[in-house]
């Protein structure tokens, strides 16, 4: 009897243990469903809420964008009237310039993750620095960038380019130098404005911008008012007029935001660590657009190559990618900043849901206009050219920009998100990875070694941007399972996106 009990009680606690754990796994279980993959979780989509909001911030961003693009669109016009001889110094003179600006300006972006998870942890002194900084940061890099570009005419000269248009890209390089802080100053008033949800005011400021800067090209370039006929060095003046001109405007428009920030400048804004904790953030961001624009740069100089035509159509191509390329570009900040907001407050579930939303709006668009250009290549060559031999080889780029926006829409967006986590070194050399050990050597194969030409060295570069989307989505997948922390750059806590 009593061993009859013992084997029923100890029946009962087998039963138990086996019930608890079947509860055990099923709340395990249940845990794991109600959590999916955000990245490929195939009936999860963002809500609505947060569709709405990330449209908000990247609208104003990417018409940004595209303002910014448009005054190097008026400065083109302006001198082409003149002569094409300015027409090419300009063009030399502002590829030499950008060229060597942008991994400073892609470095300030680092204000992306700092400020905006500040913001999101309701940190008003983190917000703080992380602007005062950026600015601090903006003079060094400003004054190292402006030594580099000092020797401008010994560089065009020992890289072979036309003695007709040394002398005029020079002027133009030179003039510009005086226009490095403030168009960096720039940046940082952007990007902390971003951050803080405050871009209206960015808009004003770039109709305001546009307008100045055309019509100081109408006095410069062509002698009107009293000025003399400059030509491409009067196309600088204006140029370097309007960067100053943003840079006030900017913060004058956006000074009920920003004085917070800015006023009283905090004493540990120069403390060492910090700023060089920044700099080792935000260089991977600079070197990273570096090898991006290089990569595009590089396929031009090969398209010159191989010829006049190849080149003409080329530009035509890459004209109308870059344009549909400035909304993913904008939702790719939206996501670091709305994803970086989440990141501070330390909200991981709100960081996937900005991710999802951004894919949704970047890449969805990408599509869209993938299938335009796959649909209608001849019409979209005709709105630039009627000469048949470069609108149809035009034509037969087109058609291969349409693929690629999927894969562009896809890696601007990751970018953004990881941005937004604070993880940039990833990014850098999955970049350096697909773009220059893929799709390059891939390009050179098929542009030059078989009878492809123009058509296979864009066929390389697809190949690099398909691999770059790829990683970077597969880099966004991995950080948005792990935990997400807040990234910090003081003294006291130096701490840098890892993998989870």
């Amino acid at each position: 009897m009593l061993r009859r009990e013992g084997r029923s009680e100890s029946s009962d606690r087998e039963a138990g243990c086996h019930r608890g754990t079947e509860e055990k796994h099923a709340h395990n279980l249940a845990l794991y469903t109600f959590h999916p993959d955000p990245l490929t979780h195939p009936m999860r989509l963002p809500h609505r809420t947060e569709l709405v909001a990330m449209t908000r911030l990247a609208l104003p961003v990417v018409l940004a964008q595209v303002g910014l693009m448009a005054m190097g669109v008026v400065d083109t016009l302006m001198v082409g009237r003149v002569s094409a001889v300015a027409l090419a110094a300009v063009a030399l003179g502002n590829l030499y310039f950008i060229t060597i600006v942008i991994p400073a300006s892609g470095t300030l972006m680092v204000l992306d993750p700092v400020v905006a998870q500040a913001v999101g942890a309701k940190d008003s002194e983190g917000i703080a620095r992380g602007v005062q900084r950026g600015f601090v940061l903006a003079v060094v890099l400003g004054a190292v960038v402006s030594v580099v570009l000092l020797p401008v005419q010994p560089m065009l000269v020992a890289l072979h380019q036309p003695p007709v248009l040394v002398p005029l890209a020079t002027s133009y390089v030179l003039i510009s130098i005086l226009g490095v802080l403030p168009f960096l100053a720039f940046v940082v008033l952007r990007q902390s404005l971003q951050a803080l949800g405050a871009m209206r005011v960015l808009l004003a400021v770039i109709v305001v911008a546009n307008a100045t800067n055309a019509f100081l090209n109408w006095v410069f370039v062509y002698g009107h008012l009293g000025s003399p006929a400059m030509g491409a060095p009067g196309s600088a003046w204006a140029t370097l007029a309007s960067r100053w001109l943003m840079a006030f405007l900017l913060l004058g428009f956006g000074w009920r935001s920003l004085k917070p920030s800015v006023v009283p400048w905090r004493r540990e804004t120069f403390h060492l660590a910090p700023l060089l904790a920044m700099l080792r953030l935000g260089l991977p961001i600079g070197f990273m657009q570096a090898l991006e624009i290089g990569a595009f740069a590089a396929i031009g100089v090969l398209m010159g190559v191989l010829g006049t035509v190849e080149m003409a159509a080329h530009q035509i191509a890459i004209n109308l990618a870059s344009l549909t390329f400035m909304v993913p570009l904008g939702v790719g900040s939206a996501a670091a900043v709305r994803v970086g907001h989440s990141a501070g407050a330390g909200d991981a579930e709100g960081a996937r849901e900005s991710a999802r939303a951004a894919l949704v709006c970047g890449v969805g668009f990408m599509v869209f206009t993938g299938i335009a250009l796959l649909a209608a290549p001849r019409a979209f060559a005709a709105l630039y050219t009627q000469e048949v031999p470069v609108a149809a080889l035009a034509a037969t780029l087109i058609p291969i920009a349409g693929v690629f926006q999927v894969f562009d829409g896809i890696q601007a967006v990751c970018a953004g998100v990881l941005r937004g986590l604070g993880d940039t070194r990833a990014p850098f050399l999955i970049n350096l990875a697909g773009f220059w050990l893929a799709g390059f050597p891939v390009s050179v194969v098929l542009g030059f070694y078989t009878p492809l030409g123009a058509v296979g060295l864009w066929w390389g570069f697809v190949a690099g941007l398909a691999a770059v989307a790829a990683l970077l989505l597969l880099r966004t997948r991995n950080r948005l399972r792990g935990a997400i922390e807040r990234t910090h750059v003081e003294e006291d806590v130096l701490h840098f996106a890892t993998d989870p």
